[in-house]
């Protein structure tokens, strides 16, 4: 509740509560003098009339003190409602719970107050009232039997506000019953969002028999999703992999570093697992999922294999074929049509076409990232990519590359950090140059790193004209780039 609502209600109470004290102030004179003139009225006339009409007039007198009374203390216990519980309470995160408790406290105090007052202006009535108090303790009973379902939940709900085991927005799992958020608490029972996007009513009762699994929307929360290798595969090569992949997913918290560790020595190869911790944990089925995705890809590039039941038969079957593998004159087309490899000969290309990697990446999966040493460049094959910049802490898309073109030719050449972060648009396949692949070429032509040079210097003025300098694009002079390609190379020697 704000201030100013807090407020309000603070002058409502004390305006109300001035009007009832100066009423019951009041009404002590006003009840000594009335009863003075209706006597002498009716004494001229009939002695019993005149007593019935002061006892009537004391009647009314009592009972409009009672009124006043316990309208004082019902505006009272609204305003203590408003601070407490408008306030204080309501930082918790659950307000149902607070409410329950504020509208149970508030029938007590309200019954209790009642029969005080009652007392109060008619001190026999109690005694009077104690049979009809004492008939009805079998109604009580009976009663109390007839509610007992909605009593337990209604302590059960009690309880789990005095424990608070979980909150408004906590995923929290009960056995044999479901998954889900917590997307409401009350005196009942609890309201639960399934992951099928439908509602898991439990009532409290039921509940406070459950193990439950929570977790807390503000803490790290933990999953684990698992895989295998084949034992040829070298375990530590696949945990370095995975790892870079996984720490590059959405919702995994960059706050811990994921574990990849080795689970088991399987009868047909090792049994992995990942441990990660996400961010928001409700978004666990589709952050596992991503991550499924992204090793099957990791595997693809890196030549891993899954492990699977193996049998030896004596059939002679055909090897399956690699969903990936491109036939070497497609590479060589492809390189052949992209301009920077011009001066390169025939030979030449297709030698650099057998060098060449076929790596395939998933949607929205960085290729390369801004400030990352690379020693080779990307052709696009297939797909589509987005290269993108850091400004103000936020990836900015300056364009779109398709197939044919390439990109981070720059780390090729001369061995420079990335200049930008390049993301898959889609499930797109590249070519990878590694200048491993480009070195023996150079030394046995030297003079390709004249015309190499001449090209670069082309391709970076042509891109500075569509980028500003602040976007990461450097001018560099012609023999700037070509002595740094020699440098990198080792053609100085």
């Amino acid at each position: 509740m704000a201030i100013p609502e807090l407020r309000k209600q603070f002058f409502i109470f004390v305006f109300i509560a001035g009007i009832v004290v100066l009423s019951l102030v009041t009404l002590p004179f006003i009840e000594q003098r009335v009863p003075r003139y209706i006597a002498a009225f009716f004494s001229s006339v009939n002695q019993d009339e005149a007593q019935v009409a002061t006892e009537l007039l004391g009647n009314f007198f009592r009972i409009l003190k009672i009124i006043f009374w316990f309208v004082l203390v019902v505006t009272f216990i609204r305003f203590i409602n408003a601070l407490v519980f408008g306030t204080a309470l309501r930082k918790a995160g659950s307000y149902e719970l607070p409410s329950l408790i504020r509208n149970v406290l508030t029938i007590i105090i309200c019954l209790v107050a009642f029969f005080i007052i009652l007392q109060s202006q008619y001190p026999s009535a109690y005694e009077k009232l104690t049979p009809i108090f004492t008939g009805s303790a079998i109604i009580g009973v009976v009663i109390g039997l007839a509610l007992q379902d909605t009593l337990g939940n209604l302590f059960a709900g009690l309880a789990i506000q005095a424990d608070q085991p979980f909150q408004i927005g906590d995923v929290i799992t009960i056995e044999h019953k479901g998954t889900g958020v917590v997307e409401n608490i009350s005196w009942r029972g609890i309201k639960i969002r399934t992951f099928q996007n439908k509602l898991l009513l439990i009532s409290n009762s039921v509940l406070g028999k459950e193990a439950i699994e929570v977790a807390p929307v503000e803490n790290l929360n933990a999953r684990l999703v698992f895989f295998n290798t084949l034992y040829a595969n070298s375990p530590a090569r696949t945990a370095q992999v995975i790892r870079e992949v996984v720490r590059q997913v959405e919702n995994v918290s960059q706050k811990m570093r994921p574990l990849v560790r080795v689970r088991n020595l399987g009868d047909n190869g090792i049994d992995w697992e990942v441990k990660y911790w996400l961010e928001d944990y409700s978004k666990y089925n589709e952050t596992d999922a991503l991550i499924r995705q992204r090793i099957w890809y990791a595997f693809q590039r890196e030549k891993i294999e899954f492990a699977y039941p193996t049998r030896t038969l004596h059939i002679e079957t055909k090897a399956q074929e690699d969903l990936f593998v491109e036939p070497n004159n497609e590479i060589f087309e492809r390189l052949s049509n992209v301009y920077i490899f011009a001066p390169l000969s025939d030979e030449e290309t297709r030698t650099l076409s057998q060098g060449s990697r076929i790596r395939v990446f998933a949607p929205d999966e960085a290729i390369v990232r801004q400030g990352q040493q690379g020693k080779s460049m990307f052709v696009i094959h297939r797909g589509a990519v987005k290269v993108q910049f850091k400004e103000n802490g936020n990836s900015k898309t300056i364009r779109t590359l398709h197939e044919g073109d390439f990109f981070g030719e720059m780390g090729l050449f001369t061995g420079e950090p990335r200049t930008a972060t390049v993301v898959a648009e889609e499930e797109t396949e590249v070519l990878e140059i590694d200048s491993f692949c480009l070195k023996p070429i150079l030394e046995e032509n030297p003079e390709l790193v004249n015309s190499f040079s001449h090209l670069i210097d082309e391709r970076r003025a042509f891109l500075a004209q569509q980028l500003t300098e602040d976007e990461g694009v450097e001018k560099t002079h012609k023999t700037g780039v070509f002595n740094s390609i020699r440098k990198f190379f080792g053609l100085d020697k």
